[in-house]
């Protein structure tokens, strides 16, 4: 009898741990997030012992790359988020799954929405079913060191740049050079995430990058013209006030160390300059200010806002899926954590509508911003038409091709992108 119950209890003991489930979670690197979430994994676990929570994550550049290999494989993560341009395939293309409402705790579609800004789900909403819950909405405004503006007799109060115009003149008066080295820049842009900060630039001129119903790319030569003229004279063959072979401004911004004056970045960037350099953040040696617009815009358009959203694998069992969709909800329902901690935005309306919310330090300016904005282009061959876009711009900036040569190019190959099946 005593061999049969501890065979029995054996037995049960091996069951219970073979059935433990394990549920993959890849995300982006992000060094203010990382201790946030692996605690909300650990109390998790402690709420349900019998699932574990394999965080794992990868360089923002690097993520895209990982999860288009691993899906082609069939053996992607059961979670996962990317920027949306960039999932936005994969929901059109059935590798994820819709939201579980009731492993959400959810009856319907309509009680989802209410909790969120309108909008919300817009870019996550394909053929009538919502396939992610977000982590933040984020869009771009200027980040300033107000030390290297008074160095060179600016008032960053008065004097920020408010049009690009403004920001060729300012950068003029802010960059060091040591022959064509660029050893202080005034300011330089977020590449390669040109469908983010470049196609505004070009919608401020009159430009599209598809017609309205959708059939042709490249619209209104004249603004994409301008656009990419505005870049060259940017670039090594013209004022030589930036590159995108120098270390990304936002990178250097938050070390104070003379390398560069601004930067484009969201309201995050605040989180990680209090982490990295706290002597700076505590400085009141910075600001933030809203995205120019060229002096002879023709529509007063914003940086694009871009989402990311947890997803949950298609691939995944139903069992996994269910507590896959629990894990996030349960994660994304401490929003007021993520901004303080993180300075993530969910666009919850719980959390706009807060005192937290209106108390953070240049919310305003980012809210303000991102009502004259839109979200970036939602395209099945969204990543396609973005690298077209910087192999147009980067032609101009770092070779001798002319703006005219480098549209007649990009035009060409955006439609036939556009025409292929």
């Amino acid at each position: 009898m005593r061999k049969f119950l501890i065979f029995v209890l054996s037995t049960v003991f091996i069951l219970s741990f073979a059935a433990k489930i394990e549920i993959v979670f890849w995300t982006h690197e992000d060094p203010n997030r990382t201790p946030l979430e692996e605690k909300y994994i650990q109390q998790f676990e402690q709420m349900y012992p019998d699932v574990k929570i394999t965080r794992v994550t990868y360089p923002s550049a690097k993520i895209r790359e990982v999860v288009l290999t691993a899906f082609a494989a069939r053996k992607g993560p059961d979670i996962f988020n990317m920027e949306i341009q960039d999932a936005f395939p994969y929901i059109v293309n059935g590798r994820v799954a819709p939201i579980n409402l009731k492993a959400i705790g959810l009856e319907n579609y309509d009680e989802l929405k209410n909790m969120y800004i309108e909008g919300t789900f817009d870019a996550v909403t394909y053929e009538n079913k919502i396939y992610g819950l977000p982590l933040e909405l984020t869009n771009w405004c200027v980040f300033i060191n107000k030390k290297y503006f008074k160095e060179v007799g600016l008032d960053p109060e008065k004097d920020y740049p408010k049009t690009w115009e403004e920001m060729v003149q300012v950068s003029e008066k802010i960059v060091i050079k040591e022959g064509q080295i660029i050893k202080r820049r005034g300011f330089d842009f977020r590449y390669p995430y040109y469908l983010t900060f470049f196609l505004p630039m070009v919608e401020q001129l009159g430009g599209f990058l598809f017609s309205d119903d959708g059939k042709e790319a490249i619209i209104n030569d004249e603004a994409w013209l301008k656009a990419l003229n505005f870049m060259k004279q940017w670039g090594p063959n013209g004022k030589n006030l930036g590159s995108p072979t120098y270390t990304p401004a936002r990178k250097e911004f938050n070390k104070d160390n003379n390398t560069v004056a601004m930067c484009l970045s969201g309201l995050y960037q605040i989180d990680r300059i209090r982490a990295e350099n706290p002597e700076f953040y505590n400085s009141n040696e910075w600001m933030v200010v809203p995205f120019p617009v060229f002096e002879n815009a023709v529509r007063e358009v914003r940086c694009n806002y871009y989402g990311h959203y947890y997803m949950v694998n298609a691939e995944s069992s139903r069992e996994k899926q269910e507590w896959a969709w629990k894990f996030v909800n349960f994660m994304l329902s401490h929003p007021q954590d993520y901004l303080l901690n993180v300075g993530l935005i969910q666009p919850r309306r719980d959390l706009i509508e807060s005192d937290v919310f209106k108390n953070y330090p240049y919310a305003k300016v980012f809210l303000e911003d991102m009502e004259k904005s839109h979200i970036v282009p939602l395209h099945p061959k969204g990543p396609q038409f973005e690298q077209l876009i910087r192999e147009a711009v980067e032609s101009v900036m770092l070779t001798n091709t002319t703006a005219e040569d480098a549209l007649k190019t990009l035009k060409r190959k955006a439609n036939e992108l556009l025409k292929e099946d």
